[in-house]
């Protein structure tokens, strides 16, 4: 059996590849949009998939989480088409595994529901806190019981230095980059620093609240995930990274609906 399990994001889609070791590895990234047709879709994930050495008949399965509902249509369609199956969707009404205690269960996103299954998967038996660190920042509350608790939303770092970009008159944009140091001698420096150290303090603060106000005195882990997540690792403040956490999320959920 090989499954091949897609992240549609707001900025991007991640796919991934599940084989019979039950085991998932990253394939692609591609920007989300244009999403083109369905024959386009259709044609770029068989392209993707010879590019990585598989073919494309072995594909038994895909599995999907969305959170960009224009471009549901057109996957479906790609599927149903180019791979003779019906995709897996992560959303309302499928088994996750999870007791959502939450307000309105069905207005969190499908890639939280993902993260938020394999942090329950992978880190069975503990509390964790979730950090993706993608076009937003997303952070999401698991206890050890299995229950998704809540979370928090800020911007991400690209849209915080687009936005700076954008509604400035002399802003440049930047790249995105660990700094050493708080105080930058320029203005990309300074720009660079305020976005680095600035979100660094975020996650610190968020990730502390979350953690008195959810976990009380318990050990937590800390789990970073994302397109970002590595860009913080040398400061140690996760107990783990994790870049591909919604794929095997993803996964999880489309074994955790296969009939018996």
């Amino acid at each position: 059996m090989s499954v091949l399990c897609l992240d549609v994001g707001n900025s991007q889609i991640l796919g991934g590849i599940a084989g019979k070791d039950n085991r998932v590895r990253q394939l692609f990234r591609k920007n989300t949009r244009p999403s083109g047709s369905s024959d386009e879709l259709g044609i770029f994930l068989r392209t993707i998939l010879r590019e990585n050495d598989i073919d494309p008949q072995s594909i038994s399965n895909i599995a999907v989480s969305s959170v960009v509902p224009e471009i549901n249509h057109s996957l479906r369609g790609a599927v149903s088409r180019y791979f003779k199956c019906e995709p897996f969707f992560l959303q309302a009404g499928v088994k996750t595994g999870l007791k959502i205690l939450v307000a309105n269960p069905p207005e969190v996103g499908a890639d939280r529901i993902a993260t938020a299954i394999g942090a329950s998967h992978f880190y069975s038996g503990q509390d964790v806190i979730v950090v993706d660190l993608g076009t937003a920042s997303v952070f999401g509350a698991v206890s050890s019981k299995n229950e998704y608790l809540g979370g928090a939303i800020c911007p991400g770092l690209r849209i915080s230095m687009e936005v700076l970009q954008s509604a400035t008159a002399k802003l440049p944009t930047v790249e995105i980059l660990r700094r050493t140091q708080a105080l930058g001698k320029n203005t990309i420096e300074n720009i660079q620093s305020g976005l680095y150290f600035g979100h660094l303090g975020m996650i610190k603060e968020l990730s502390s609240r979350i953690r008195q106000e959810c976990f009380a005195d318990r050990p937590v882990s800390l789990i970073a995930t994302g397109g970002f997540c590595h860009l913080f690792a040398e400061e140690k403040i996760f107990d783990a990274i994790e870049p591909i956490l919604v794929l095997k999320g993803i996964f999880q959920a489309f074994l955790l609906n296969q009939k018996t």
